[in-house]
């Protein structure tokens, strides 16, 4: 193909490597998880591709993660027609158009330089599909949301909080559940013992990306604020998988199985006489920037 889109500037390897999982994936015809746009973009972009090393078990792994994940978005879409999801660290993830029911007000959020390079490679904003330039970190990002919506807020943040430092995602989460209560939480974490394998692969493969945020148990986020509850948890090895066959015996050790999935919470108890939620403009305590 010819005419090739240079890779932005602020769009890092990291940006790269879930779409180039999601593109693979999306040819094979047992795909797990189908991104027709992810091909298009991997097609498009000036890259090689050859450097990017995805092992069976990653691929696999990152579309069962996405699956899911789009599957708890269609869910709350299902629940709340019209509501409001926001999709933080975005990345170049196309989900919105994955998973768009033709009702759902989406917002993409990541840094400024990222949504610049989402902006030349996707394309600009729509009726229903808005960009935000922000640091999750930045409060300024929430008083861009519409009171209106508050009360119907979907947030996903998918292979991006492990990467914070504990206190930022104790922070964020705490502002969520107190800033538009009854609101819902989609985001997958890892246990400690999972940050350290994560981390020894990172340093043994040169990348400079290293995991600080781990739980132990998907239950301690409840602490964190009044009202923030467990909803669903899901594990790779849920579903008998024939790609991961050989990791099996895995469900036979407790901590290994659970050592890395995806969670489903609710943020804060909703407010209002009506039964409709609201935002609290309250800001609670400081954070620690990165």
């Amino acid at each position: 193909m010819t005419n090739k889109i240079s890779l932005p500037a602020g769009v890092a390897q990291t940006n790269l490597i879930t779409l180039y999982a999601r593109a693979l994936e999306s040819q094979r015809d047992d795909a797990l998880l189908r991104d027709e746009r992810a091909v298009e973009l991997v097609q498009e972009i000036d890259y090689d591709w050859t450097r990017i090393q995805l092992g069976e078990e990653d691929r696999v792994g990152l579309a069962l993660r996405g699956l899911e994940m789009d599957r708890l978005c269609r869910d709350f879409m299902g629940r709340h027609p019209g509501g409001c999801a926001v999709h933080i660290g975005c990345g170049l993830d196309t989900r919105f158009w994955r998973v768009d029911d033709g009702q759902v007000l989406w917002y993409d959020l990541d840094l400024p330089q990222v949504i610049e390079g989402r902006r030349e490679l996707i394309g600009g904003e729509q009726a229903r599909y808005r960009m935000l330039a922000s640091s999750v970190l930045d409060e300024s990002w929430m008083h861009t949301l519409s009171c209106q919506q508050c009360g119907q807020v979907l947030f996903v943040a998918e292979g991006v909080l492990m990467y914070l430092q504990p206190q930022q995602v104790r922070w964020l989460v705490a502002m969520l559940a107190r800033r538009f209560a009854g609101s819902e939480l989609v985001c997958d974490a890892v246990t400690p013992y999972y940050r350290f394998v994560n981390n020894v692969k990172s340093l043994l493969s040169h990348s400079t990306a290293r995991t600080h945020w781990a739980i132990q148990r998907p239950e301690e986020l409840e602490r964190w604020g009044e009202g923030i509850r467990l909803l669903e948890s899901y594990y790779y090895l849920n579903q008998d998988e024939p790609r991961l066959a050989d990791h099996r015996w895995v469900r036979r050790v407790p901590f290994l199985a659970r050592g890395s999935g995806v969670y489903r919470y609710r943020l804060g108890q909703a407010r209002g006489a009506s039964g409709q939620l609201g935002c609290d403009e309250s800001t609670g305590d400081a954070k620690e920037e990165q």
